[in-house]
């Protein structure tokens, strides 16, 4: 009999019925890849809510989850979290402890799951303030509690009817997670997401997924804290994909020789990077060598799928695959289908050249508030359109508002912000939830996304300026990192520029110019003059009231860390704001 998929905790069984894994999860330990099968990954989730109850874990009650890294412990614990009635409440590594206290104090989190001594150093600087009675790690931490406490303390299944019981009282209406969005500004929000909400999100991608069901290899290294990246790994169990934990992102590469993926999900930001690293090989090369890589990226600049360049661009192609793209291939383990994208826009340009190079990158678009998928490409029957997030998947509903911004609603959509019915009022009206997204529907149903309603300022002389729109084309030159456009209510636009140091050191010494420390390459005329060319490309796109009139250079590279970035990597305009207050000064009061 088939298992009906209602419940997070139904997937895990339903791949045990169907696919029935050898290796369900593998995460390196040591050096070493160590692999659980998929009645593995069953037993010890059963084992862990057994243990919770026998810690008097209650049915809404809120558990923590932080992990540096993705690894098996998260979703064993996960799922044994959800059996019992209780919500996982996982939290970004990276932010401060101070926003650590508040998540915990918000949700009111009675245990904590941690992966190693660096975040548990964190946590007990303010686990005092907090109602947690206990914190587990799945680290060996001398001194600490371990997670293996949890699954002895389950070993014994005489309350494994308790545990059914438990199971057969959560429902798809049943609260499943509190995501706390990163937020570009203020407080983190807590958004309530259903088992309903991410099943039937899960359930809708899946039509959008071009694998071999049962056979293929997923490599995961997005954070699993955000909802992209734990919706695609629910995925990957309906759809019986082995999954692989990447050890870190700069180890990316190297776990994709040993893994050979055949899907793999990132953020523009990594795309970037793995195309600039490329890219900064090629320009390394010398003769007829170097005349071909250039040749193949001049041709993959200008990919368009199904063939619609023509016999003769596809003849090339198929050229420049064999002598140039095989090798981009291997980089990442020679096996890759798919990548799919997400978080934030990605350029054209990647879309056409990893295309071109046969690993065709899916965009898709989507929310924390809408568990995340709301459309998406798939290169099967002529459903891939670069420049566009896809179409809508199944059971979701969008419709544009008068000032073009993406009304969404169906079951995916968050049931409210946790203890914040304000905040939720101003979202979800009439049943659509606003996305504070703009965007157009093509006439063939594809939706393209052009901005940010927030994010639109208007200059003094009251023309608007769309500022994704210019950072979106000036993000495409690798001399460019990060970049921000500022001018609101101010006489034009400008920019304040953190520049691709390393791609510009590379640049430097063929060109021979000296550089020192970042303070001197940022007033280095030779780079400011190279920058300018860039701002003045990108001008040259724009109408004369949106072009950058002014720009300065930032001698810090924008981090998480350093507070310019949300942990999904997307800008604190307000912050980065703050930061460079100098900067901007500089642009508009001199």
């Amino acid at each position: 009999m088939s298992i009906e998929i209602t419940r997070l905790f139904d997937f895990p069984y339903y791949q045990q019925e169907t696919y029935n894994l050898e290796k369900a999860f593998t995460t390196k330990y040591n050096g070493k890849w160590q692999s659980i099968s998929t009645k593995e990954y069953i037993d010890q989730a059963n084992a862990i809510s057994r243990g919770l109850l026998r810690l008097g874990v209650q049915p809404n009650d809120k558990i923590a989850v932080i992990s540096t890294n993705n690894r098996t412990e998260w979703n064993v614990c996960d799922i044994g979290i959800l059996q019992t009635g209780a919500q996982n409440v996982p939290i970004y590594p990276t932010i401060s402890k101070e926003d650590y206290e508040y998540v915990l104090n918000h949700s009111e989190a009675t245990y904590c799951f941690v992966s190693d001594n660096e975040i548990l150093e964190k946590l007990n600087q303010i686990k005092g303030n907090t109602k947690l009675k206990e914190v587990y790690t799945f680290d060996d931490i001398s001194g600490e509690k371990n997670w293996n406490e949890i699954l002895e303390l389950g070993n014994d299944k005489s309350n494994q009817e308790e545990v059914e019981e438990r199971k057969n009282n959560v429902t798809s209406d049943t609260l499943a997670t509190l995501i706390y969005t990163s937020g570009t500004t203020g407080r983190p929000k807590g958004v309530m997401l259903s088992h309903g909400n991410i099943v039937s999100n899960v359930l809708s991608s899946e039509k959008r997924v071009p694998l071999l069901y049962g056979q293929e290899r997923g490599l995961s290294f997005l954070p699993i804290c955000h909802i992209f990246e734990r919706m695609i790994l629910y995925l990957y169990q309906y759809c019986g994909v082995s999954i692989y934990f990447a050890e870190a992102i700069d180890k990316l590469s190297e776990n994709a020789q040993e893994v050979k993926p055949h899907v793999m999900t990132a953020v523009p930001r990594l795309y970037e990077k793995i195309y600039d690293k490329i890219y900064a090989k090629g320009a390394d090369l010398t003769g007829v060598k170097k005349k071909l890589f250039f040749w193949a990226i001049d041709l993959g600049l200008k990919y368009e799928p199904y063939g619609a360049n023509g016999w003769w661009y596809e003849k090339q192609l198929s050229i420049a695959r064999k002598l140039i793209f095989s090798k981009w291939q291997a980089a990442l383990g020679g096996e890759l289908k798919l990548m799919v994208s997400g978080s934030a826009a990605l350029q054209s340009r990647l879309t056409r050249v990893f295309a071109a190079a046969g690993m065709p990158v899916m965009e898709g678009y989507g929310l924390t508030e809408t568990s995340p998928v709301i459309s998406v490409n798939d290169v099967r029957n002529g459903g891939f359109k670069v420049g566009t997030v896809g179409r809508m998947i199944d059971g979701v509903e969008i419709k544009l508002a008068n000032n073009g911004e993406i009304l969404v609603k169906g079951p995916n959509v968050m049931q409210g912000y946790y203890k914040d019915p304000e905040k939720t009022a101003e979202v979800l009206k009439d049943g659509y939830f606003h996305t504070g997204d703009k965007g157009e529907i093509c006439d063939d149903g594809f939706l393209k996304i052009t901005g940010r309603t927030k994010e639109m300022f208007k200059t003094s002389g009251g023309k608007y300026v769309v500022p994704p729109l210019l950072e979106g084309e000036l993000k495409q030159s690798r001399f460019i990192e990060q970049v921000m456009v500022i001018g609101e209510g101010e006489k034009m636009p400008a920019a304040l520029i953190q520049p691709n140091f390393e791609f510009i050191r590379e640049w430097a010494v063929r060109h021979q110019v000296s550089l020192g420390d970042n303070n001197d390459l940022i007033k280095n005329p030779k780079v400011i003059e190279r920058i300018e060319e860039e701002v003045s490309l990108c001008n040259s796109k724009f109408g004369k009231w949106e072009m950058i009139k002014k720009f300065e250079l930032t001698a810090e590279e924008w981090s998480i860390d350093g507070g310019h970035l949300t942990p999904t990597m997307k800008m604190k305009r307000k912050i980065i704001k703050e930061i460079y207050k100098d900067l901007y000064d500089k642009i508009y009061k001199n």
